[in-house]
């Protein structure tokens, strides 16, 4: 069977419930790809004979995101900055010091706007659950920001690769798995890049804030 008798035969649902899965348990705090997921799905839906809807896609990726946040705001206001401990046992590339601490500087700054705009940070993304409800968000608020973005990151996503793929199969006749596994390593290679520029605001950071520690008091 080649690839593309493969994909034809995928099961709808599956899509949509790994789709839902994986950025739901992204959200919730744990460092998987669940934008790759996401995206990946979203360009099979921009083939046709797949019959894969985006807006199913996209529904699914908005829930998950909604849900596994709300879960990760119960955890980290049940157990605080203990859940961040036990995180950088088991993660300590995603949740060292350094991360959790200019986590908590983004969002003491900014409140609200730092879990909408970490929707589409990766780095801030597993953090804005937890560290909402271990810094006692008021849970309304978190809410709406959570919901806004994980509609506006989610469904806009999907809906603009999907387009985008309705377009490539103008100019190329057949959007390909060839073509879908460059889009996803283009995808890799951005987030890595967003991930190397976000690694470099939190060494920055840390350097800075170890600096004002050691300065003597007045």
């Amino acid at each position: 069977m080649n690839i593309d008798a493969w994909l034809i035969h995928i099961p709808h649902l599956a899509v949509y419930l790994l789709v839902g899965v994986v950025v739901g348990i992204e959200s919730l705090g744990i460092p998987i790809p669940g934008e790759i997921v996401l995206v990946s799905a979203a360009l099979l839906s921009a083939r046709a004979e797949l019959n894969v809807a985006w807006e199913w896609i996209a529904l699914s990726g908005v829930i998950g995101a909604v849900v596994g946040d709300s879960i990760g705001y119960a955890l980290g206001r049940k157990f605080g900055h203990k859940l961040f401990d036990w995180l950088g046992k088991k993660f300590p590339r995603h949740f060292g010091e350094d991360h959790v601490a200019y986590a908590e500087h983004i969002f003491s700054k900014w409140g609200a706007l730092a879990v909408y705009f970490g929707r589409w940070i990766a780095i801030l993304r597993i953090f804005a659950g937890p560290l909402a409800g271990a810094l006692r968000m008021p849970y309304p608020r978190f809410l709406f920001a959570n919901v806004l973005g994980g509609i506006t990151w989610a469904a806009g996503t999907t809906a603009a690769i999907y387009y985008l793929g309705q377009a490539a199969e103008v100019f190329l006749k057949r959007f390909s798995y060839i073509g879908l596994g460059v889009a996803v390593l283009a995808g890799i290679a951005i987030g890595l890049l967003l991930k190397r520029k976000m690694n470099s605001l939190v060494k920055a950071y840390a350097e800075k804030r170890r600096a004002e520690q050691d300065q003597p008091a007045n």
